[in-house]
């Protein structure tokens, strides 16, 4: 029972991260609390959202008391919600079928990997997953629409120099905050090959298994769950319907080759050798079942790459006409950022400066030996994470010291909090306009509204 209960409340949360959950049908005796439009909103609607609210603060560790408050929250957010569906739809802002079906897919998958298995989730719901996607899709639309119009809404927004100017101007000089050590780094990659006779081995294990299937009629789904190193081996190496271009090139031209239930060959990529199964295909989206032997990490050959950066490093720093970011394009094997010409940027904020304190210990550790910008390490170890083991040479583009903030150095962090707070306030005011725009009716009393008679 108590399995059934987490699985029910991961499911709300898988679905809809703002909280707002499917609703079930309307029962007779609830409780109709407000109207937007054409719109109900039931009591049991907002008593379930705050509920699930309060239990998902408590799984985090950040226990919420409910309070009338927190109640009267929730029903001005659902009003909102419903004032932004009915601009969506006078203005035609829709989501395709083909989208709310993908990514409700996808929320279902990843409710299924949590859960250990389709069944798991059968049973604690009591209903299929195909009934489980018809009965919350309508609302997952609604989710979906909403934030495309909010998003829409948001992308109009921009601000000027003058505005960014005049924001920190109106920051008190005692409280301007002290911004950390910050640096801007490129890389190199250098992703070490297999030894010959572990590359052979594994592609030989991967034609072996091959065999079985075409040949000896085993299940692609239990020797997966064998033998698979791929994240999608537990659940029988299933990939739902993805897009092609999602895939890398080797794995997307193998499977488009191939009729639904027919077995690849065993195909090569950057992550190892694969025995690809293709389901279904449906325009450029495919669902595959797969197996993926990965090359021993302990059998790379990590002097080739070694070799092969400290190369590249002494090409840098003895002819001043090379490009660091034109080699980086040309020759790192990290296609992230590789594409930008080596540069890295912060995870968290997107920005190209990064504090110290949230490098991670792989790259802290190369920084605290750099004394001025235009340095490059020599080679060090690290974990991508796609490909496992690889070796990179890193160059400190920029430094800029512990310093209280100013706007010639801190310009675009200070412009991000000027358009955020700018997308606050006028996003607000958007959602106000609306609000009057459309029929808005309480049936209960609300504290600062009055009730339509």
């Amino acid at each position: 029972m108590k399995n059934k209960l987490l699985l029910s409340f991961l499911f709300s949360l898988i679905l809809n991260s703002n909280f707002v959950f499917a609703q079930e049908a309307p029962k007779l005796a609830d409780q109709i609390v407000a109207q937007v439009n054409d719109h109900i909103i039931l009591k049991s609607e907002i008593d379930r959202g705050v509920a699930d609210y309060i239990n998902q603060a408590r799984v985090s560790n950040q226990p919420i008391e409910f309070s009338e408050e927190l109640w009267y929250t929730f029903l001005e957010n659902e009003i909102d919600k419903y004032v932004v569906l009915e601009q969506a739809r006078l203005d035609s802002v829709t989501v395709s079928d083909d989208k709310v079906n993908r990514e409700m897919d996808n929320r279902v998958q990843s409710l299924v990997q949590r859960a250990g298995s389709e069944k798991a989730v059968e049973e604690a719901f009591g209903k299929s997953i195909l009934q489980l996607k018809v009965d919350f899709r309508e609302d997952f639309r609604q989710q979906m629409v909403n934030s495309k119009m909010r998003q829409l809404k948001i992308s109009e927004i921009e601000v000027t120099r003058p505005e960014v100017q005049q924001f920190f101007n109106s920051i008190p000089e005692d409280s301007l905050p002290t911004i950390p050590e910050q640096v801007a780094l490129s890389q190199i990659v250098i992703i070490p090959p297999p030894l010959e006779n572990a590359d052979s081995e594994a592609y030989e294990f991967a034609q072996q298994l091959r065999d079985s299937i075409v040949t000896h009629g085993k299940s692609i789904e239990e020797l997966a769950k064998r033998h698979s190193d791929g994240p999608s081996g537990k659940n029988g190496g299933l990939i739902q319907m993805t897009a092609l271009d999602m895939f890398v090139s080797e794995y997307s031209a193998a499977a488009a080759a191939l009729e639904p239930g027919e077995i690849s060959k065993v195909v090569k990529t950057q992550f190892g050798y694969h025995i690809i199964r293709l389901n279904k295909r449906v325009g450029d989206e495919i669902e595959t079942n797969q197996i993926l032997i990965k090359v021993d990490d302990e059998s790379l050959d990590d002097e080739y790459a070694i070799d092969r950066l400290n190369t590249i490093r002494d090409s840098l720093l003895s002819n001043e006409e090379l490009d660091f970011a034109q080699v980086a394009r040309a020759l790192s094997e990290d296609p992230n950022s590789a594409n930008r010409g080596g540069k890295l940027f912060d995870p968290q904020t997107g920005e190209r400066l990064i504090p110290l304190n949230r490098l991670d210990p792989a790259l802290y550790r190369i920084v605290l030996l750099m004394d001025e910008p235009g340095q490059i390490s020599k080679p060090k170890e690290f974990e991508t994470g796609n490909t496992g083991k690889a070796f990179r040479i890193v160059r400190l583009d920029r430094q800029i010291p512990e310093h209280e903030a100013n706007i010639k150095q801190d310009y675009d962090r200070i412009k991000q909090i000027t358009l955020q707070q700018k997308q606050v306030r006028l996003m607000q005011e958007w959602i106000q306009n609306l609000r009057d725009k459309f029929y808005i009716e309480y049936k209960i009393p609300v504290p600062g509204k009055e009730t339509t008679p």
